[in-house]
């Protein structure tokens, strides 16, 4: 017998748990009001690890817009020693 897809809001509120087991495990559900669909519960994607792969993901999104020359993530440390943040706090005192 093939799973339900189609809950309504009611059917939802009362199943949520078995709801969320099935989308953890990959599948999608949608959600109906008046039998009319209103929402879908699907898996997130998985996040993009890593400051490249993040930079990335935000230009693909449109969240940021990528730097005129070259990526922004070839910086590099200005702390020559550990505990500079610490040192730079105490010395404001």
């Amino acid at each position: 017998m093939a799973k339900k897809r189609t809950y309504s809001l009611y059917e939802a509120k009362s199943q949520l748990s078995a709801i969320v087991r099935r989308v953890r495990e990959g599948d999608s559900v949608v959600v109906t009001v008046h039998g009319h669909p209103v929402a879908e519960i699907r898996p997130v994607a998985p996040a993009a690890t890593g400051l490249e792969a993040r930079y990335h993901d935000l230009v693909a999104r449109g969240v940021i817009t990528p730097a005129k020359k070259g990526l922004p993530f070839d910086f590099k440390p200005i702390a020559r020693r550990a505990g500079a943040l610490k040192r730079f706090l105490s010395s404001r005192d």
